[in-house]
Protein backbone atom coordinates (compact mmCIF):
# COMPACT_ATOMS: atom_id res chain seq x y z
CA UNK A 1 0.00 0.00 0.00
CA UNK A 2 2.88 2.33 0.82
CA UNK A 3 4.45 1.76 -2.59
CA UNK A 4 1.05 2.20 -4.28
CA UNK A 5 0.50 5.51 -2.50
CA UNK A 6 3.91 6.74 -3.62
CA UNK A 7 3.16 5.66 -7.19
CA UNK A 8 -0.20 7.43 -7.20
CA UNK A 9 1.34 10.58 -5.75
CA UNK A 10 4.10 10.53 -8.36
CA UNK A 11 1.56 10.10 -11.15
CA UNK A 12 -0.55 12.97 -9.81
CA UNK A 13 2.48 15.26 -9.65
CA UNK A 14 3.44 14.29 -13.20
CA UNK A 15 -0.04 15.09 -14.49
CA UNK A 16 0.04 18.47 -12.74
CA UNK A 17 3.43 19.24 -14.25
CA UNK A 18 2.12 18.59 -17.76
CA UNK A 19 -1.25 20.29 -17.29
CA UNK A 20 -1.77 23.09 -19.81
CA UNK A 21 -1.88 26.67 -18.56
CA UNK A 22 -5.24 28.24 -19.32
CA UNK A 23 -5.42 31.59 -21.14
CA UNK A 24 -8.66 33.44 -21.81
CA UNK A 25 -8.45 35.79 -24.80
CA UNK A 26 -11.35 38.14 -25.49
CA UNK A 27 -11.66 39.21 -29.09
CA UNK A 28 -12.56 42.68 -30.33
CA UNK A 29 -15.52 41.45 -32.40
CA UNK A 30 -17.05 38.26 -33.75
CA UNK A 31 -14.52 35.89 -35.32
CA UNK A 32 -13.42 36.97 -38.79
CA UNK A 33 -10.28 36.79 -40.97
CA UNK A 34 -8.59 39.52 -38.89
CA UNK A 35 -8.22 36.82 -36.23
CA UNK A 36 -6.56 34.36 -38.60
CA UNK A 37 -3.37 33.66 -36.59
CA UNK A 38 -5.37 33.05 -33.41
CA UNK A 39 -7.65 30.53 -35.11
CA UNK A 40 -4.80 28.75 -36.93
CA UNK A 41 -2.79 28.56 -33.68
CA UNK A 42 -5.83 26.94 -32.09
CA UNK A 43 -6.72 24.59 -34.95
CA UNK A 44 -3.13 23.54 -35.73
CA UNK A 45 -2.21 22.85 -32.12
CA UNK A 46 0.40 25.59 -31.78
CA UNK A 47 -1.08 26.83 -28.50
CA UNK A 48 -1.13 23.28 -27.16
CA UNK A 49 2.51 22.81 -28.16
CA UNK A 50 3.32 25.81 -25.97
CA UNK A 51 1.57 24.18 -23.01
CA UNK A 52 -1.46 26.46 -23.29
CA UNK A 53 -5.18 25.84 -23.22
CA UNK A 54 -6.59 28.93 -24.94
CA UNK A 55 -10.22 29.98 -24.88
CA UNK A 56 -11.25 32.55 -27.51
CA UNK A 57 -14.27 34.61 -26.46
CA UNK A 58 -16.40 36.80 -28.74
CA UNK A 59 -17.60 39.82 -26.74
CA UNK A 60 -21.18 40.95 -26.39
CA UNK A 61 -19.89 44.54 -26.20
CA UNK A 62 -16.77 45.22 -28.35
CA UNK A 63 -15.69 48.09 -26.08
CA UNK A 64 -15.41 45.89 -23.00
CA UNK A 65 -12.51 43.42 -23.53
CA UNK A 66 -9.60 45.77 -22.69
CA UNK A 67 -11.57 47.17 -19.75
CA UNK A 68 -12.11 43.65 -18.42
CA UNK A 69 -8.37 43.01 -18.71
CA UNK A 70 -7.69 46.21 -16.77
CA UNK A 71 -10.14 45.04 -14.10
CA UNK A 72 -8.42 41.66 -13.84
CA UNK A 73 -11.51 39.80 -15.07
CA UNK A 74 -9.90 38.22 -18.14
CA UNK A 75 -6.32 37.40 -19.14
CA UNK A 76 -5.79 39.05 -22.50
CA UNK A 77 -7.78 41.09 -25.02
CA UNK A 78 -7.63 41.99 -28.68
CA UNK A 79 -8.07 45.73 -29.17
CA UNK A 80 -6.89 48.57 -31.39
CA UNK A 81 -3.72 50.60 -30.94
CA UNK A 82 -5.65 53.91 -30.98
CA UNK A 83 -7.95 52.53 -28.28
CA UNK A 84 -4.93 51.60 -26.18
CA UNK A 85 -3.70 55.21 -26.21
CA UNK A 86 -7.14 56.43 -25.15
CA UNK A 87 -7.53 53.91 -22.31
CA UNK A 88 -4.00 54.43 -20.98
CA UNK A 89 -4.68 58.17 -21.00
CA UNK A 90 -7.69 57.42 -18.79
CA UNK A 91 -5.44 55.62 -16.32
CA UNK A 92 -6.22 51.99 -17.15
CA UNK A 93 -3.29 49.61 -16.38
CA UNK A 94 -2.97 48.13 -19.88
CA UNK A 95 0.16 47.07 -21.74
CA UNK A 96 0.51 45.96 -25.34
CA UNK A 97 2.42 42.65 -25.56
CA UNK A 98 1.84 41.74 -29.20
CA UNK A 99 0.44 42.71 -32.58
CA UNK A 100 -2.06 40.77 -34.67
CA UNK A 101 -2.63 43.12 -37.64
CA UNK A 102 0.37 45.37 -38.19
CA UNK A 103 -1.07 48.00 -40.55
CA UNK A 104 -4.09 50.30 -40.44
CA UNK A 105 -7.26 48.80 -41.89
CA UNK A 106 -9.30 51.95 -41.37
CA UNK A 107 -9.91 53.98 -44.52
CA UNK A 108 -12.06 56.61 -46.18
CA UNK A 109 -14.24 54.88 -48.78
CA UNK A 110 -16.19 56.30 -51.71
CA UNK A 111 -18.01 54.80 -54.69
CA UNK A 112 -15.50 53.87 -57.37
CA UNK A 113 -17.51 55.52 -60.15
CA UNK A 114 -18.93 58.29 -57.98
CA UNK A 115 -18.20 62.03 -57.98
CA UNK A 116 -15.43 61.85 -55.34
CA UNK A 117 -12.17 61.30 -57.20
CA UNK A 118 -9.92 63.00 -54.68
CA UNK A 119 -10.22 64.14 -51.07
CA UNK A 120 -10.55 67.74 -52.21
CA UNK A 121 -13.85 66.72 -53.86
CA UNK A 122 -15.34 66.25 -50.38
CA UNK A 123 -15.88 69.99 -49.99
CA UNK A 124 -19.58 70.64 -49.26
CA UNK A 125 -20.29 66.89 -49.30
CA UNK A 126 -21.56 64.45 -46.63
CA UNK A 127 -19.27 61.98 -44.85
CA UNK A 128 -20.71 59.16 -42.77
CA UNK A 129 -19.10 57.83 -39.58
CA UNK A 130 -19.91 55.30 -36.87
CA UNK A 131 -17.77 56.27 -33.87
CA UNK A 132 -17.00 59.87 -33.00
CA UNK A 133 -13.62 60.80 -31.63
CA UNK A 134 -10.91 58.80 -33.33
CA UNK A 135 -12.66 58.62 -36.70
CA UNK A 136 -13.18 62.38 -36.56
CA UNK A 137 -9.45 62.79 -35.92
CA UNK A 138 -8.55 60.57 -38.85
CA UNK A 139 -10.83 62.51 -41.16
CA UNK A 140 -9.53 65.83 -39.86
CA UNK A 141 -5.91 64.85 -40.56
CA UNK A 142 -6.77 63.65 -44.04
CA UNK A 143 -8.68 66.84 -44.82
CA UNK A 144 -5.91 69.05 -43.47
CA UNK A 145 -3.49 67.21 -45.74
CA UNK A 146 -5.50 68.69 -48.65
CA UNK A 147 -6.18 72.15 -47.27
CA UNK A 148 -9.67 71.36 -45.97
CA UNK A 149 -11.24 71.04 -42.53
CA UNK A 150 -14.31 69.41 -41.02
CA UNK A 151 -16.13 72.73 -41.41
CA UNK A 152 -15.96 72.22 -45.18
CA UNK A 153 -18.30 69.23 -45.11
CA UNK A 154 -21.21 67.69 -43.23
CA UNK A 155 -20.66 64.76 -40.87
CA UNK A 156 -23.51 62.23 -40.66
CA UNK A 157 -23.72 59.53 -37.97
CA UNK A 158 -24.73 56.39 -39.85
CA UNK A 159 -24.16 54.13 -36.82
CA UNK A 160 -22.68 50.88 -38.19
CA UNK A 161 -24.36 51.15 -41.59
CA UNK A 162 -21.29 52.31 -43.51
CA UNK A 163 -21.55 50.54 -46.86
CA UNK A 164 -25.38 50.73 -47.11
CA UNK A 165 -25.40 54.49 -46.43
CA UNK A 166 -22.80 55.03 -49.13
CA UNK A 167 -24.49 52.77 -51.68
CA UNK A 168 -27.90 54.35 -51.05
CA UNK A 169 -26.54 57.87 -51.57
CA UNK A 170 -27.24 58.98 -48.01
CA UNK A 171 -23.60 60.10 -47.83
CA UNK A 172 -20.82 60.71 -50.35
CA UNK A 173 -18.08 58.97 -48.37
CA UNK A 174 -17.59 57.02 -45.14
CA UNK A 175 -14.74 57.08 -42.64
CA UNK A 176 -14.05 54.04 -40.48
CA UNK A 177 -14.50 51.45 -43.23
CA UNK A 178 -12.11 48.51 -43.01
CA UNK A 179 -10.47 48.16 -46.40
CA UNK A 180 -10.42 44.35 -46.26
CA UNK A 181 -14.16 44.09 -45.58
CA UNK A 182 -16.20 47.06 -46.79
CA UNK A 183 -14.58 47.14 -50.23
CA UNK A 184 -15.29 43.44 -50.72
CA UNK A 185 -18.82 43.77 -49.40
CA UNK A 186 -19.54 46.64 -51.78
CA UNK A 187 -18.10 44.74 -54.72
CA UNK A 188 -20.24 41.69 -53.91
CA UNK A 189 -23.31 43.94 -53.90
CA UNK A 190 -22.45 45.34 -57.31
CA UNK A 191 -21.30 48.78 -56.12
CA UNK A 192 -17.47 48.78 -56.20
CA UNK A 193 -15.74 51.23 -53.90
CA UNK A 194 -12.38 52.93 -53.70
CA UNK A 195 -10.39 53.57 -50.55
CA UNK A 196 -8.21 56.47 -49.49
CA UNK A 197 -5.69 55.00 -47.07
CA UNK A 198 -5.23 56.96 -43.84
CA UNK A 199 -1.48 56.24 -43.62
CA UNK A 200 -1.02 57.83 -47.05
CA UNK A 201 -3.03 60.93 -46.16
CA UNK A 202 -1.36 62.51 -43.14
CA UNK A 203 -1.99 59.90 -40.41
CA UNK A 204 1.04 58.12 -38.89
CA UNK A 205 1.03 54.36 -39.45
CA UNK A 206 -0.21 52.27 -36.53
CA UNK A 207 -1.09 48.70 -35.59
CA UNK A 208 -4.77 47.99 -36.20
CA UNK A 209 -5.15 45.00 -33.87
CA UNK A 210 -3.00 44.35 -30.82
CA UNK A 211 -3.00 42.11 -27.74
CA UNK A 212 -3.06 43.72 -24.30
CA UNK A 213 -2.66 42.44 -20.74
CA UNK A 214 -2.88 43.94 -17.27
CA UNK A 215 0.33 45.71 -16.24
CA UNK A 216 0.32 43.86 -12.90
CA UNK A 217 0.53 40.54 -14.78
CA UNK A 218 3.18 41.65 -17.25
CA UNK A 219 5.80 39.13 -16.07
CA UNK A 220 3.51 36.15 -16.67
CA UNK A 221 5.32 33.63 -18.89
CA UNK A 222 2.10 32.77 -20.74
CA UNK A 223 2.28 35.90 -22.89
CA UNK A 224 5.62 34.88 -24.37
CA UNK A 225 4.18 31.48 -25.28
CA UNK A 226 1.07 33.02 -26.84
CA UNK A 227 3.28 35.17 -29.07
CA UNK A 228 5.44 32.18 -30.06
CA UNK A 229 2.31 30.26 -31.11
CA UNK A 230 0.98 33.25 -33.09
CA UNK A 231 4.30 33.66 -34.90
CA UNK A 232 4.24 29.99 -35.90
CA UNK A 233 0.62 30.34 -37.03
CA UNK A 234 1.38 33.42 -39.13
CA UNK A 235 4.29 31.68 -40.82
CA UNK A 236 1.97 28.79 -41.68
CA UNK A 237 -0.65 31.16 -43.10
CA UNK A 238 1.91 32.93 -45.30
CA UNK A 239 3.42 29.66 -46.54
CA UNK A 240 0.11 27.82 -47.02
CA UNK A 241 -2.67 30.42 -47.53
CA UNK A 242 -5.17 28.10 -49.22
CA UNK A 243 -4.77 25.25 -46.74
CA UNK A 244 -4.76 27.74 -43.87
CA UNK A 245 -8.09 29.08 -45.12
CA UNK A 246 -9.58 25.60 -44.82
CA UNK A 247 -8.21 25.28 -41.29
CA UNK A 248 -9.64 28.70 -40.46
CA UNK A 249 -13.18 27.96 -41.63
CA UNK A 250 -13.12 24.57 -39.89
CA UNK A 251 -13.34 26.46 -36.59
CA UNK A 252 -16.96 27.46 -37.35
CA UNK A 253 -17.84 26.23 -40.86
CA UNK A 254 -21.45 27.46 -40.92
CA UNK A 255 -20.43 30.99 -39.94
CA UNK A 256 -16.98 31.51 -41.49
CA UNK A 257 -17.18 29.80 -44.88
CA UNK A 258 -18.60 32.73 -46.86
CA UNK A 259 -17.50 34.54 -50.01
CA UNK A 260 -17.03 37.78 -48.07
CA UNK A 261 -14.72 36.08 -45.57
CA UNK A 262 -12.87 34.33 -48.40
CA UNK A 263 -12.11 37.66 -50.04
CA UNK A 264 -11.28 39.34 -46.74
CA UNK A 265 -8.90 36.48 -45.92
CA UNK A 266 -7.03 37.12 -49.16
CA UNK A 267 -6.79 40.85 -48.47
CA UNK A 268 -5.68 40.42 -44.85
CA UNK A 269 -2.84 37.91 -45.32
CA UNK A 270 -0.13 40.49 -45.97
CA UNK A 271 -1.19 42.57 -42.98
CA UNK A 272 -0.62 40.01 -40.24
CA UNK A 273 2.36 40.76 -38.01
CA UNK A 274 5.17 38.39 -39.02
CA UNK A 275 6.81 38.99 -35.64
CA UNK A 276 3.84 39.46 -33.28
CA UNK A 277 5.99 40.22 -30.23
CA UNK A 278 8.20 42.79 -31.98
CA UNK A 279 7.69 46.41 -30.96
CA UNK A 280 8.66 49.57 -32.88
CA UNK A 281 8.82 52.11 -30.07
CA UNK A 282 9.41 55.07 -32.39
CA UNK A 283 6.28 54.19 -34.35
CA UNK A 284 4.20 54.08 -31.17
CA UNK A 285 5.70 57.36 -29.97
CA UNK A 286 4.82 59.07 -33.27
CA UNK A 287 1.26 57.84 -33.15
CA UNK A 288 0.97 58.85 -29.51
CA UNK A 289 2.02 62.37 -30.53
CA UNK A 290 -0.68 62.34 -33.23
CA UNK A 291 -3.34 61.36 -30.69
CA UNK A 292 -2.23 64.20 -28.42
CA UNK A 293 -2.07 66.75 -31.26
CA UNK A 294 -5.63 65.81 -32.26
CA UNK A 295 -6.81 66.46 -28.71
CA UNK A 296 -7.75 62.83 -28.09
CA UNK A 297 -5.28 62.35 -25.22
CA UNK A 298 -3.82 64.67 -22.62
CA UNK A 299 -0.24 63.44 -22.90
CA UNK A 300 2.12 61.19 -24.86
CA UNK A 301 3.78 58.99 -22.22
CA UNK A 302 6.95 56.96 -22.71
CA UNK A 303 6.19 53.90 -24.82
CA UNK A 304 7.70 51.49 -22.27
CA UNK A 305 4.92 52.44 -19.83
CA UNK A 306 2.19 50.94 -22.05
CA UNK A 307 3.84 48.72 -24.67
CA UNK A 308 6.49 46.03 -24.51
CA UNK A 309 7.71 42.80 -26.03
CA UNK A 310 7.31 39.83 -23.66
Amino acid sequence: MKHLSVLLLTSLVSLQCFAADKVEIMLDWFINPDHGPLIIAQQNGYFSAQGLEVELIEPADPSMPPKLVAAGQTDMAITYQPQLHLLVDQGLPLVRVGTLVATPLNSLVVLKDGPIQSITDLKDKKVGFSVSGFEDALLNAMLNNHGLSRDDLELVNVNWSLSPSLISGQVDAVIGAFRNFELNQMDLEGHPGRAFYVEEEGVPAYDELILVVNRQRLEDDRWHRVMAALEQATQYIINHPKVAWQHFVSYKPDELDTELNRRAWRDTLNRFALRPAALDSNRYQRFGAFMQDQGLTQSNPAVNTYATSP
